[in-house]
């Protein structure tokens, strides 16, 4: 909101020919605002892949898990029904 108050502040004294040491100033502020801006949304691009990439990863693994408990519990059920058929063959 701030920004929009700058930008149309600033149009309507670039058609006024109305440039003061204090619209200077507030350029300056808006060409700095503008430059924080930028650089937090690369900061955010950038933290957004980075995420995105151990999401899928995490994702990845967790599927890998789950296989693997899968298969673990198949071989603990088998040898239980093994163990079973030993002790009621004694």
């Amino acid at each position: 909101m701030m920004i929009d108050y700058l930008l149309t502040d600033l149009y309507i004294r670039l058609m006024n020919n109305n440039t003061t040491p204090n619209f200077e100033a507030d350029l300056n502020r808006l060409e700095d605002r503008l430059d924080d801006l930028v650089q937090i949304c690369d900061r955010l691009q950038s933290e957004n892949k980075s995420l995105k990439e151990q999401q899928d990863s995490l994702s990845k693994e967790r599927a890998t898990l789950l296989q693997k408990n899968e298969q673990v519990r198949t071989r603990v059920e088998a040898m239980i029904v093994r163990l079973k058929s030993m002790e009621q063959g004694n």
